[in-house]
């Protein structure tokens, strides 16, 4: 990264590459801090964050609003996105909106994502993708499980990650968005949150268990009357060999607006591009074709 802005830079283009590297921009991630052997912690509120997930598929979908905030080096950026998501079919749809490059280069379209069991579509990627092509990432390859790839956490993958609460406290009655809500406070175990998933996620999540820094997530959760999330708040870490500090990752997602309709459309075949993509500063030379 010699000659380029290097702390906040190097985020910015990480994030960006890292749906179409299919883990060449995680590819430096180490460690693999498994969590403690102890058993899956008791309670009333464990029980309760552990069903949050059954409660959104009970819902069957909703609007969803996310936020991931990447910190290193004393540097921090925030890539947000907006959208809407069916929790049945467990497909949605985000436009993620980049950050403003620090050396002042104009904003980029928002990039539109498509999430889907087993795979990532993103348009308006850039780096010599067309603009009317979507580029798909196998996320199954991923080391991170998707939960940071493509500047967004799934929603439904967050809440399944909360299947994997060891530890988890009733903080108290609060207000979201005009809803009541109540407010729980804990930690996951991405393993165990693997074990008890669904069958679309447990590879996702048991590969984030390996990738990580360390296995243990902790998370914020506010859950409305029916148990449902409304708001979640994962914190994550993983080692990039190109930093001297690992890379602190909060995933932030609001959900609401509980039964709009998500009608998403996955592309067909020849709309997916299947050449090679242009290398882009932070990005290792000789990235492989997307799949």
């Amino acid at each position: 990264m010699a000659g380029r802005q290097p702390q906040r830079t190097r985020i910015c283009d990480a994030v960006v590459a890292l749906g179409v590297a299919g883990g060449l921009a995680l590819g430096g991630v180490s460690g693999c801090g498994r969590g403690g052997d102890g058993d899956t912690a008791g309670g009333e509120a464990a029980v309760v964050v552990r069903g949050a997930a059954d409660a959104l598929v009970g819902a069957g979908s909703s609007k969803a609003r996310t936020s991931m905030e990447m910190a290193t080096g004393g540097t921090r950026v925030t890539i947000r996105g907006e959208g809407v998501y069916d929790y049945r079919k467990r497909i949605g749809r985000l436009k993620v909106l980049l950050p403003q490059d620090p050396s002042g280069a104009p904003v980029r379209r928002p990039i539109t994502e498509l999430l889907a069991p087993g795979a990532l579509f993103m348009k308006n990627r850039g780096a010599g993708v067309p603009a009317d092509k979507w580029v798909r990432v196998d996320t199954g390859t991923l080391s991170d499980g998707n939960l940071v790839t493509g500047g967004a956490t799934d929603p439904f993958t967050a809440a399944e990650l909360l299947r994997g609460a060891r530890t988890a406290t009733y903080v108290g009655r609060t207000e979201l968005a005009g809803a009541a809500v109540r407010h729980y406070r804990g930690t996951a175990d991405l393993h165990e949150a693997a074990q008890a998933a669904s069958e679309a996620n447990k590879g996702p999540l048991g590969a984030a268990a390996n990738g990580f820094a360390t296995a243990e997530v902790p998370f914020d959760v506010y859950l409305d009357d029916q148990g449902r999330i409304r708001k979640v708040r994962h914190r994550f870490s993983f080692v990039n060999n190109e930093e001297s500090a690992p890379v602190a990752v909060a995933s932030t997602t609001l959900l609401y607006a509980f039964g709009t309709p998500a009608d998403v459309r996955l592309p067909e075949t020849g709309d997916i591009y299947v050449g090679r993509i242009a290398q882009q500063p932070g990005e290792e030379p000789g990235e492989e074709p997307a799949e």
